[in-house]
Parts: structure tokens; C-alpha cells; sequence
């Protein structure tokens, strides 16, 4: 068996770059909400990026497919709010811990999946594009605010389509890292290595953490995260086996969850740039992407408390770009799967729209509510 391609390392390590600074001080917010001290917070960077690494590159290796896994963002908003109405970490924990069980139980019983397999292969390619388009939108929104940093990024990436397709990521993050290191902007050197040290919290159960807590995580954390990570799998041509991944990371968030992990499932965001073309040419070397992801996500968790400072080390708009511009061929592959049968081509801009709309209610993310207005369009015209 030959080697993981550069490419491939580096799509890895983009998809964490991307995942931990795009939502981790939400995480550091819930943590907060709930009273968490500075070493029950780096417990749960710990137990969270252990347990991300561990699922995405088991399932990785298992499968030979790209499968990456990502904590709840809309579980760790739902905590930060939670915390604020009196709920204490020990209720938090046995409310992770009843979520874990209902995550695994959806998976285990293969109900999750069975809903997976009615929604059309269009309205799947449409919610993906919706999901993903934030992040192009992004990209070029942060042109004004840093135009030499987002510049020679884009203009890198022109070049890199143009010459050698196969490193066009690389060398966008090459580029955006030399100008920002050019503009001391970019803060390597001050970084504590420290390995993070577990904290172990018993868990308490209320039923008001129950009903108020565990149940909407479980909610929010398979429509609005697993929704979208199964459909980005089947838009990009992986089959994976719905059950055993969802039961996966049910089972590692149950194990972590004393921890400070609350709630892990499969991500799509971040997923979609290890199963791009930019990951591997060959689809079928592409699960060395999500292999690396979980390599660096095991070194980000075990070095818990330098999160923080590695993060600041990049600046925002750098990250913006690099995740923008390497997301647009998937955004591009999603959208002509979407809109190829014209009999479902509204149905299916139904779904893009709402999803990219990032319409927030009742709690769930425009994922969800996207899927729903497709298939209600669907249903209407197909009658």
C-alpha cells in the first residue's frame, strides 16, 4: 500500500484548522455557562479532539473511505445557553451521557439511516452546496478587510487550477501562511506545548437536564449535523454505512463524556474537504485525508491547552480563504448534481436556498429545514 499523498496531509490538516477555529470558542463559551474551570475546559479541547481523532481515523481506516467526525456547534450554543439558567456540570454530564446513549441508539437500531435513504440524491447535493456556500461567502467577504492576505490567496489559487490542479490548496495555505508571516501576523513561537491532563466529573441526573438538555442536544445534533455530514458523504460518491458510523460515535461520546465530551457526530463541513478533488486525485486515496484529520485531531486533544494560542496564531481571514476557496469545486460538484433533473431542479434550489440562508428555528440549523422544504416542494410538484 503506498503512502498518504501531500495533498491529502494537507486537506487533513486544513479540515481541523477549519473545524477548531470556526467553532471552538462556542465550546469554550458552554464550558464557561456551565462553570467550568480552566482545567475542566482543557479537559473538554481533551476529550474532544481524542474523540473526534479516534472515530474519524478508526472509521477511516475501517471503511477506506473518507469519514470525519466533529463535535455538536449548534450542541455547544444550546450549552451556553443552558448553562446560564442554573444548570451545573454535573447535570450537564449526565446529560451528555443520556444523549449518547439516544445517539447510539439511533444508530444502532437503524432508524437514522432509514430516513437517510428517502431523501433524493438531488435535494442530498443541494443541501450539501447550502451547507458549504457560508464559507465561500465568507472567503470573499473577507477580501476588503485583509486585501493582501485574501488576495495573493485567491490569485495562488487562479494559478494553482491553472498549472498543477492537484496542489492548489497547498499552495494557497503556503501563500497565505508567507504573507502573513510577512506582515507578522502570523504567532508560531509563543505556543505551550503542555499536555492536557483529563478531569473526570460525576455525572448527575435531573430530569429537568433530561427534558431541557439531552433531549434538544440529541435533536439539534442529528439534524443539523448528521443530516448534513451523511448527505455530504452520499453527494461526494462515499457509500458509508450510516448505522455503524452514527452507532460510533455515539459509543465515544458516552466513553468521553465525564470528560467534558457533550456530543460527537459526523461532520460535513470540514468532511467535504478531505472527499474533494483537491484531497486526492483518486477517490479511492481520499480517505487519507480523513485519516490525517484524525492523526492532528488526536495531537490538537492531547495538547489541550495550547488550542487557544495555535489558533491565534493564524489570522481569521487567512482560515476563511484557504476553507472558501478549497470548498468551491465541492460546491460546484454539489450544485450540477442538484440541478441536473429538471423535474426536481426546484425542489432541489428550494433546499439551497434555505439551507444557505442560515435560517436558525426552533434551535435547528437551515440544514434541516432545508431538507424539509425540499421535499415538501418535491411532494407538491411530483402531484
Amino acid at each position: 500500500m503506498t503512502g498518504p499523498p501531500l495533498t491529502a496531509l494537507v486537506a487533513g490538516f486544513v479540515a481541523v484548522l477549519v473545524g477548531f477555529t470556526s467553532s471552538v470558542v462556542i465550546v469554550f463559551q458552554a464550558a464557561a455557562a456551565l462553570g467550568a474551570t480552566p482545567a475542566q475546559t482543557a479537559s473538554w479541547i481533551w476529550a474532544l479532539g481524542l474523540g473526534m481523532g479516534l472515530t474519524s481515523l478508526g472509521l477511516s481506516l475501517r471503511y477506506r473511505m473518507p469519514v470525519l467526525t466533529a463535535w455538536s456547534t449548534p450542541g455547544a450554543a444550546l450549552l451556553a445557553s443552558a448553562g446560564t439558567g442554573g444548570l451545573t456540570m454535573p447535570e450537564a454530564v449526565g446529560a451528555f451521557i443520556a444523549c449518547a446513549l439516544l445517539i447510539t441508539l439511533a444508530g444502532a437500531t437503524g432508524w437514522f439511516e432509514r430516513v437517510m435513504n428517502r431523501i433524493p440524491q438531488s435535494l442530498a447535493a443541494a443541501l450539501l452546496a447550502g451547507v458549504l456556500a457560508r464559507f465561500a461567502f465568507d472567503a470573499f467577504a473577507a477580501l476588503p478587510r485583509e486585501p493582501a492576505i485574501v488576495g495573493a490567496m485567491c490569485a495562488a489559487f487562479v494559478a494553482g487550477r491553472r498549472w498543477w490542479p492537484r496542489y492548489a490548496v497547498p499552495g494557497v495555505l503556503a501563500v497565505g501562511m508567507v504573507v502573513a508571516a510577512a506582515q507578522g501576523r502570523l504567532h508560531l513561537g509563543g505556543i505551550d506545548w503542555t499536555l492536557a491532563t483529563p478531569v473526570f466529573t460525576m455525572p448527575a441526573f435531573s430530569l429537568a437536564a433530561l427534558v431541557g438538555v439531552a433531549l434538544p442536544l440529541f435533536v439539534v445534533t442529528m439534524a443539523s449535523q448528521n443530516l448534513p455530514g451523511v448527505a455530504a458523504q452520499r453527494a461526494a460518491g462515499f457509500d458509508v454505512p450510516v448505522s455503524p458510523a452514527i452507532t460510533t460515535t455515539g459509543v465515544a461520546t458516552l466513553l468521553l463524556a465525564p470528560f467534558g465530551a457533550y456530543a460527537l457526530n459526523l461532520a460535513a463541513i470540514t468532511a467535504a474537504i478531505c472527499m474533494g478533488r483537491e484531497a486526492a486525485e483518486d477517490p479511492a486515496r481520499r480517505w487519507w485525508a480523513s485519516a490525517a484529520a484524525g492523526v492532528f485531531y488526536i495531537v490538537v486533544g492531547l495538547l489541550g491547552g495550547a488550542v487557544v494560542a495555535l489558533i491565534a496564531a493564524f489570522p481569521k481571514e487567512l482560515v476563511l480563504a484557504v476553507a472558501g476557496l478549497a470548498l468551491l469545486s465541492t460546491i460546484g460538484s454539489g450544485l450540477a448534481t442538484a440541478m441536473k433533473d429538471e423535474g426536481e431542479r426546484e425542489a432541489a434550489l428550494v433546499t439551497f436556498v434555505v439551507t444557505a440562508s442560515g435560517l436558525v428555528w426552533f434551535g435547528i440549523a437551515s440544514a434541516f429545514w432545508g431538507v424539509v422544504a425540499g421535499v415538501i416542494v418535491r411532494a407538491a410538484l411530483r402531484r
